[in-house]
């Protein structure tokens, strides 16, 4: 393998190379019409703008044909140090190839770029394992909740369970109202998710990252809010793709759980999908067995794997766990801090957690 250091261009085998592109003319310079599965040059962006992340693009090529793909995003900071991941935000990214041999031939260039970059490891968020010798660890045991929609919101309504469907009643007969919008409701959803994170201790993403989905997927991603007279009291950010919807981030503010609200955002969110016609639904990651994992299960989600694999250079990936008890003082602190304050330093850390 040979290896120019200047342009980051590497030739593997005639006629077949990686080349690494790098930087903001990889940025799509036009909306995007669908975000699921990711448009790569669309996400890059969003990475790089929202989150301030330095985009990296791989390309296996042979001639004019792109026979796999790589995105990579390099994410640097002084508490936690460098990393390159396949896609943060997003719980799946990763190698796509022809056949298994580019795939290896990505693997091999993303782990080389690792080195020069110096990170502390390379995370891809594969749905399904790519075996290569040098991606050792799979740390976890999570899942991806998906439901399947059927073809009528009627016949969804009557897929949910008694106990479901009475507790969509029960938000439905407050004194609740459910929204749609983008950037007009952004302050609103904002207001509750970064009360949520904060109350569960973890620090939040800046409303930077949200202005940034909703530019870039002006036709796939919206948001959901739910307000008690004038105070949004549950919002969501919904994606939409070819098929496939999924929320990567929903909340709901504690105090108004007896209302209901949190299911009736979720019921809106269902019928929203299945209203477009999508075929699936994606609640997001969960831990089988955990209080997440049982919410979305009573929903009728199945889990479906979600394999994330690891290059390590130094230390290992459970130090980045939110569960590693070293961090369980500092969570609790956080839950105390001010909002204002959370929502000042919140983005400023979590661009730098993986």
């Amino acid at each position: 393998m040979g290896m120019a250091q200047g342009d980051l261009h590497v030739i593997v085998a005639p006629p077949l190379q990686v080349r690494v592109e790098k930087g903001t003319h990889l940025f799509s310079s036009t909306p995007e019409k669908s975000c699921v599965p990711f448009s790569t040059r669309a996400w890059l962006t969003v990475c790089a703008r929202g989150l301030g992340h330095v985009p990296y693009l791989l390309l296996a090529q042979e001639g004019k044909t792109t026979r796999g793909f790589l995105p990579l995003a390099y994410l640097k900071s002084v508490l936690f140090g460098r990393f390159l991941v396949s896609m943060p935000y997003l719980n799946y990214g990763g190698v796509s190839a022809d056949d298994p041999a580019t795939a290896a031939l990505l693997i091999d260039r993303a782990i080389a770029l690792a080195d020069e970059l110096r990170v502390r490891f390379l995370e891809l968020r594969h749905t399904t394992p790519v075996e290569h010798p040098r991606l050792t660890e799979r740390p976890g045991a999570k899942v991806h909740m998906r439901l399947t929609l059927p073809a009528t919101v009627e016949e969804l309504w009557k897929s949910l369970r008694d106990k479901v469907r009475n507790l969509v009643r029960k938000g439905q007969k407050q004194e609740l109202t459910v929204a749609w919008g983008a950037h007009d409701v952004l302050s609103e959803f904002y207001a509750v998710f970064s009360e949520n994170m904060r109350d569960l201790g973890t620090p939040v993403y800046g409303r930077r990252l949200f202005a940034a989905i909703l530019d870039q997927f002006p036709d796939g991603a919206e948001l959901c809010v739910v307000r008690a007279g004038r105070e949004p009291v549950a919002g969501a950010l919904l994606l939409h793709g070819r098929g496939a919807t999924e929320v990567p981030s929903a909340s709901s503010l504690r105090r108004f759980n007896p209302t209901g609200a949190n299911m009736l955002m979720y019921w809106h969110l269902l019928e929203r999908a299945a209203r477009r016609g999508q075929r699936s639904f994606d609640f997001g990651r969960s831990s089988p067995d955990s209080p997440t994992f049982r919410f979305k299960k009573q929903w009728g989600a199945e889990p479906e794997p979600a394999t994330w694999q690891y290059y390590v250079r130094h230390g290992s990936t459970s130090e980045m766990r939110p569960d590693n008890p070293k961090y369980q003082r500092m969570i609790r602190a956080w839950q105390r801090l001010p909002l204002w304050l959370t929502r000042l330093l919140g983005p400023m850390i979590v661009r730098g957690i993986p």
